[in-house]
Formats: C-alpha cells, structure tokens, sequence
C-alpha cells in the first residue's frame, strides 16, 4: 500500500463542496481543512503499483474546483 498526501487549493468559497467530492473516492481516507498556502490536506491509500500520477492528474486534478495541488509520497509511517 501506498500513502501520499495532496495538499490542495481551491477556488474561492469552494472548498467544502471540493472535500465532499474528494471523500467519495475510494482511495481517500482523510480530507483535513487547513490553514495556509493550500485550503485541504488529503491522505490517499493507493494500492501497490497504482500510478500516482495518473491517479493525482485524472481522479483529483479533475475534480471541478481544484485550482492546485501539491502531492508528497510518505515514506514510512511512525507510531
């Protein structure tokens, strides 16, 4: 299993309706509300193998209202 992390800014006023939207998708566990550069965090599970781009650019980037995103690959889970 892969674990990456999307941050993601939206289109004003827009960002509750981009995170129900984003908690439907299978792979997403988690759509966190953030302050800052980016108006969502979001943790994804993707199976082993799966591409992350093609997953990032045609699952999430599609999403109406997504002006943004930056993805991180984690490593390895502590704790």
């Amino acid at each position: 299993m892969q674990t990456i992390f999307i941050s993601i800014k939206c289109e004003r006023g827009k960002a509750y309706e981009v995170a129900d939207e984003l908690v439907d998708l299978p792979e997403v566990s988690e759509v966190h509300s953030t302050s800052g550069q980016y108006d969502l965090l979001v943790k994804c599970y993707l199976p082993d193998g799966q591409d992350i781009g093609h997953f990032v650019t045609e699952r999430v980037q599609t999403q109406p209202d997504i002006a943004d995103t930056f993805t991180t690959i984690a490593f390895k889970a502590f704790g």
